[in-house]
């Protein structure tokens, strides 16, 4: 899954993207470099990031999404009424940060055949950073996308339409990353794909020191690992290097 911010303060790329054509020419390069997902999302949820208006989200993301609705494209959003539109242009999918919770969502996607990810988030974005506590990370987070997934098959979305993301760096500190990393195999049997997004987050800046331009190799490392914890979608800026490193697992996994 390759990302497409078209924000003007995502953390990794705000603003290199926010022009609706350099949007385009993104998503295209990035599918040419091996994304088999598209990821395109109007609204900044970095730690701190303030919402935007549904309009503005709106005027955003449909106007890229009208030019590349022949890729497999990834809506990310939290808004009922942009998933309804954003599904309308094309999306195959919709990435959620707040796992249906908002209302009308369940009702947003239900009907149509796409595919979802609901993400495990403490708190808000313009908050979640702010002292996250778990009294077990890796439980609570299993709990939720339990319940989560529960919930939007008992509300008629089939289970094979359902991917979990335990959220990484949403409400949580790096201690709480790399423990959620290093124990990745206990959600196996949550019974749904599991997409790991770790790519270029202030984690990896605690860890090596290096500014958010300069973390590809962390990012690399981490997408191995999250292979082999059992991740099947990786959601990453650096679709071509990260491509390398799924033929190398596989090959290794082959032999």
């Amino acid at each position: 899954m390759g990302v497409v911010n078209i924000t003007p303060d995502s953390f990794s790329d705000g603003g290199r993207f926010l022009d609706a054509n350099a949007a385009i020419a993104h998503a295209r390069q990035l599918a040419a470099e091996g994304a088999d997902i598209i990821d395109i999302g109007g609204e900044s949820t970095r730690p701190g990031a303030a919402p935007v208006s549904e309009p503005e989200e709106l005027a955003r993301v449909i106007p890229v999404l009208e030019k590349i609705a022949d890729l497999c494209v990834s809506i990310d959003t939290r808004r009922p009424a942009v998933m309804r539109a954003a599904l309308q242009a094309g999306a195959s999918l919709v990435n959620d940060v707040q796992a249906l919770q908002a209302p009308g969502a369940i009702e947003a996607v239900r009907e149509s055949q796409c595919a979802v990810c609901l993400m495990h988030m403490k708190g808000e974005p313009s908050t979640m950073q702010r002292e996250p506590h778990y009294d077990d990370v890796v439980r609570e987070v299993k709990e939720f996308l339990s319940a989560r997934l529960r919930a939007a098959e008992s509300a008629g979305i089939a289970r094979d339409r359902l991917a979990v993301d335990p959220g990484f760096g949403f409400g949580k500190t790096a201690g709480h990353n790399l423990t959620l990393l290093a124990r990745l195999d206990e959600f196996r049997d949550v019974g749904a794909p599991l997409l790991a997004g770790l790519s270029r987050k202030s984690t990896l800046g605690k860890l090596t020191g290096r500014p958010v331009a300069e973390r590809l190799a962390g990012s690399l490392a981490m997408a191995l690992l999250a292979l082999q914890g059992g991740a099947t979608i990786l959601r990453v800026h650096d679709v071509r290097e990260t491509r390398d490193v799924i033929a190398v697992w596989e090959a290794v996994r082959a032999a």
